[in-house]
């Protein structure tokens, strides 16, 4: 199979020649203009509904739930269904079907951790238990499985169905997986849930760093492809695996803390490559460039690590949730809103070609 059979992140030159002189001529000024639309949008999802702690408990369980139906949209269907429509439709036209597919994602959720209680979803209490944090871990290792099929596995063996049954065949699938794992290994107290949730991001964070910063490098360039996605299998797992072990057994840290540091990752990834196409980076050649995006996508997640518990503290978040309101502006709110306005809304309204 041709390198251009593979999906757009997974080709050896992931970034074309004429997407690279694009970035290269419109950076940093497009990303600066799409701040414009990222910005609001995370600070209304970090703080809106009422303060930063509820709308951690609130929008939080919403949001990981939703992410699988926005990568299905984004990365399997191409931003079908709203690529029917004109814009500015087709931009609000997914994000409805993000949203209400989220929705009933969440609502299964709810099922599965305190029963048929939807108020506990929209409006939780201490008489109606929400979605966070029980559900979290298994929202979030099922978004983690979704990506492993996404980018490692390179939508394998799916991708044969075609685009439709495709995706809505991987949010099953992944669904399953995700589920069982968990009922085995956290319902039934074998792992501690924030444990569990831990391995899992940290997983994640080796996925962006591989398929989004390095856009695939090495694996991208191995033309057999069962030793590819072999070996990117491995790695990744590997790679979250010794992160993991590293951080909770040598430094010491808790689950939540792992979580934070590898979301946070997650979100510099997101912010500086999707968003700012790895500017300055690009203008750079492959090698130096690839280490110069790595350097500060590394350096701003240790500022953001530092710095949102600071804030978390400042905005009356309680100390114990500290490390989960880092996780939820960062894994959440921010990645969120630059998958939206880069990949399902295609830069729009703010897109500057000029």
């Amino acid at each position: 199979m041709s390198s251009e059979d593979r999906p757009a992140v997974s080709r050896p030159d992931a970034l074309s020649p004429a997407a690279l002189a694009d970035a290269r001529s419109h950076q940093p000024r497009r990303g600066l203009i799409g701040l414009a639309f990222v910005v609001p949008v995370t600070v209304l999802l970090s703080v809106g509904a009422g303060g930063a702690h509820h709308s951690l408990v609130l929008f939080g369980p919403l949001i990981i739930f939703a992410l699988p139906i926005m990568a299905v949209v984004a990365f399997w269907w191409e931003d079908w269904p709203g690529t029917l429509l004109p814009r500015p439709w087709s931009g609000p036209t997914d994000t409805a079907l993000v949203v209400a597919g989220g929705l009933v994602l969440a609502a299964l959720g709810q099922l599965i951790v305190h029963g048929p209680d939807l108020i506990g979803v929209f409006a939780p209490s201490a008489e109606h238990p929400g979605l966070d944090p029980a559900a979290n871990s298994l929202s979030g290792s099922i978004f983690t499985i979704v990506l492993q099929l996404t980018l490692v596995c390179e939508r394998r063996p799916l991708n044969r169905l075609g685009r439709l049954p495709a995706g809505l065949t991987a949010v099953a699938l992944c669904w399953v997986l995700g589920l069982v794992a968990w009922l085995a290994v956290v319902h039934s107290h074998a792992i501690e849930s924030e444990e569990y949730g831990a391995w899992f991001t940290s997983i994640g964070a080796w996925q962006m760093l591989f398929w989004v910063a390095l856009r695939g490098w090495p694996f991208a360039r191995i033309g057999r492809t069962r030793l590819r996605l072999m070996l990117g299998n491995v790695v990744v797992v590997a790679c979250g695996w010794g992160a993991y072990l590293l951080a909770a057994g040598v430094l010491g840290w808790p689950g939540v803390r792992i979580t934070a540091t590898a979301g946070t990752a997650v979100g510099c990834v997101l912010l500086v490559t999707m968003l700012f196409e790895a500017w300055p980076a690009i203008r750079l050649t492959p090698a130096p460039g690839r280490t110069l995006a790595v350097a500060i996508e590394l350096i701003l997640t240790a500022l953001l690590v530092w710095l949102l518990p600071k804030l978390a503290r400042a905005l009356d978040v309680p100390a114990a949730r500290e490390w989960s309101w880092t996780t939820h502006v960062m894994l959440n709110a921010l990645s969120t809103a630059v998958i939206l306005h880069v990949a399902v809304w295609k830069r729009w309204p703010v897109r500057d070609d000029g």
